[in-house]
């Protein structure tokens, strides 16, 4: 895998030198921020070479959540939420703000390695050059960008996955567990309804387009332009 650049923000320098160590062992270039206000600082910065961001949720400053309200006004950069607290609401609030991967602590460093190389890969690995015209609405698997009627659409990196696997899967009946199990790509013990929200913003960043995402009462998901 290739050299990526890594924001740890974190305000224990414990925890931070933890998950440095473990990332620059596979050759990642780390950078550190101890609070949310130098988090944003050092994301201004830098933000044209940051590939990923691990942002703790309790912090001095400035915490988590207004961290990434800031950053995804300006970025779709993928962000993982490291957290003490594993409350679904809690999830589901992050989900509705645009975070990308849950971790919750105490974590095994191997697998928060595992759930970086996992997102880097799904965010910049090799794509297929290849662009697919659903109706309208274009997905661009190369750039992994979606447009709608000519027109960009914003979406963040579990926003564009869910809706390519809906569309790479167009007429059939999807259910909420298949989803999970091959969006979110390992098992997921949160609620579904994580599912219900990201359609929910999907439906609206897709305009009248949305309509296509039908909802299978009982079952999930189905997207269908006919």
């Amino acid at each position: 895998m290739k050299d990526y650049s890594i924001l740890v923000v974190d305000d224990e320098e414990r925890m931070r030198k933890l998950v440095k160590d473990f990332l620059k062992a596979k050759g990642h270039t780390i950078l550190e921020a101890e609070d949310g206000e130098k988090a944003i600082e050092i994301f201004e910065q830098n933000k044209d070479r940051i590939d990923l961001i691990l942002l703790d949720v309790m912090m001095p400053k400035l915490d988590g959540w207004s961290v990434l309200r800031q950053i995804r006004q300006k970025s779709k950069v993928p962000i993982i939420m490291l957290t003490a607290r594993a409350e679904e609401q809690d999830e589901l609030f992050g989900f509705e703000l645009g975070v990308d991967e849950y971790i919750s602590k105490p974590f095994s460093p191997k697998i928060l390695v595992a759930r970086v190389e996992a997102i880097l890969n799904r965010a910049y690995g090799n794509k297929e050059e290849e662009t697919k015209d659903h109706n309208g609405i274009k997905i661009d698997e190369a750039g992994r960008t979606v447009t709608v009627d000519g027109k960009l659409v914003e979406l963040s990196l579990r926003e564009y996955e869910l809706l390519k696997y809906l569309v790479d899967n167009e007429n059939i009946a999807l259910s909420r567990d298949k989803i999970l199990n091959n969006v979110w790509n390992y098992d997921y013990y949160g609620d579904s309804r994580t599912i219900d929200s990201h359609i929910k913003k999907i439906r609206h960043k897709l305009g009248k387009k949305g309509k296509y995402i039908k909802t299978m009462r009982g079952v999930g998901y189905k997207f269908e332009t006919k």
